[in-house]
């Protein structure tokens, strides 16, 4: 494939416009089915929860098998079939909603089953990439949409509250169902050929391939690295999560105004930092950013704990874009040297190994940081977190020693060692 810039190419427009679309309107339906539950359906907090639990469990439960099974076939299909499920699911609730029927249980099961079309879209869309943009602007591929991704948390959750407001939440839903059906549209408008399933797959069992994934990110060294440093970064999040709200409103005494401007300027940081992944891999190196991103960052979250009430807030504000902005520019790196050393038919497996052990430390570190909150209370509580993002670099650190760029990292061979 061409070496041209992704975005002088039909294909990888196409595609983002799928993703715009669908992560606005995921962005969107976060305020509206949370308020649907809360307002219209008079849900608990125990019953809230489980709404919003139900959505996630499927990369714990589906996440191995689901990447062994999309390395036996093309991605795009599965990627539009997830789309089209996710906007057939949705399109359930505003549809009960005009009948007078929707129920706490209509939410938990949607949110379930839409979860697992998500576990599927999110492995294969990360597979599917590389076909459409080619090897060498993966960096710049990953950088633009994530970038999208930014600003539908930036622009999502205000244009929901709004809507839902204007609308109702039922039908704000329905937004979202709408995106999702032009991102199955636009996938099904990219002209290039995905490579074929490899036909060594035919006759070896689903639970071979899932241990061949497993045993590939065991073996990596490289992988092995990237593994303990996102794991270690989202238990940190998941333990900060716990107590970040107590902290602002108890703690700081910071008004919901305020905490939404802070939460908006961290989007904001992520944003400039998405765009800005490109430039910084060249003045500083596509490898060697991966771990510079949270070495230089990771101290400056460390501000947060200090932030007091008063202009002493703004500790919290700089703390938080530092977080946002180091994390993003690891996600793009690291995932990016991800798809560089993986070969195309283990590559499903591997994406699905790697979200399921991170997205399963989500609900340890929560309930950690809850315990530790409730012991030692939230400023500590943070403290420990952002100690732990302070050392999460050192793995791959170690196993980047000396590697400038992620060129100079030989794909499919980095299993030495």
């Amino acid at each position: 494939m061409p070496s041209d810039p992704p975005f002088r190419r039909r294909d990888f427009r196409l595609l983002l416009l799928g993703q715009t679309t669908s992560q606005l309107g995921a962005q969107v339906s976060a305020v509206a089915i949370p308020l649907l539950a809360v307002v219209t359906l008079q849900a608990s907090p125990m019953q809230l929860g489980l709404v919003t639990a139900s959505g996630t469990v499927a990369f714990a439960l589906i996440g191995l098998p689901a990447g062994a099974w999309i390395d036996r076939c093309r991605r795009r299909p599965v990627l539009v079939a997830a789309d089209l499920a996710r906007a057939v699911l949705l399109a359930t609730i505003p549809l009960s909603a005009l009948l007078g029927t929707p129920t706490l249980a209509q939410l938990v099961l949607v949110s379930l089953l839409t979860g697992v079309a998500r576990v599927f879209f999110d492995v294969g869309y990360q597979s599917y990439l590389p076909s459409v943009v080619g090897r060498a602007e993966l960096l710049a591929g990953n950088s633009a949409m994530e970038t999208v991704r930014a600003g539908g948390q930036l622009v999502g959750p205000g244009l929901g509250g709004w809507a839902t407001t204007l609308l109702g939440a039922a039908n704000v839903v329905l937004i979202q169902a709408v995106t999702f059906a032009v991102s199955a549209v636009s996938l099904l408008a990219i002209r290039t050929r995905e490579p074929a399933a490899p036909s060594r797959t035919d006759g070896v069992r689903l639970g071979t391939q899932i241990r061949d994934g497993l045993a590939f990110v065991g073996r990596t060294r490289l992988l092995r690295a990237l593994l303990l440093t996102s794991a270690a970064c989202n238990f940190s999040f998941a333990m900060a999560s716990a107590v970040s709200f107590i902290f602002m409103v108890r703690t700081i005494g910071l008004p919901p105004t305020v905490i939404g401007i802070v939460l908006a300027l961290g989007s904001v940081t992520v944003m400039i930092g998405a765009a800005l992944t490109p430039r910084l891999a060249r003045r500083f190196g596509s490898a060697r950013i991966i771990w510079l991103s949270l070495a230089v960052t990771g101290p400056v979250t460390l501000l947060g704990p200090l932030a007091g009430p008063g202009w002493g807030a703004g500790l919290l504000v700089v703390g938080t874009a530092a977080g946002e902005l180091g994390q993003i520019v690891y996600a793009v790196t690291s995932v990016s040297l991800r798809q560089h050393l993986c070969p195309g038919h283990l590559l499903g497996r591997v994406n699905a190994t790697m979200r399921c052990f991170m997205m399963g430390l989500f609900p340890l570190g929560a309930l950690l940081g809850g315990m530790l909150g409730e012991v030692a209370g939230p400023r500590a509580t943070l403290w420990a977190a952002g100690a732990i993002i302070v050392l999460s670099p050192l793995p791959v650190h170690v196993a980047l020693r000396g590697v400038r760029d992620v060129e100079d990292v030989p794909p499919w061979r980095a299993d030495r060692g």
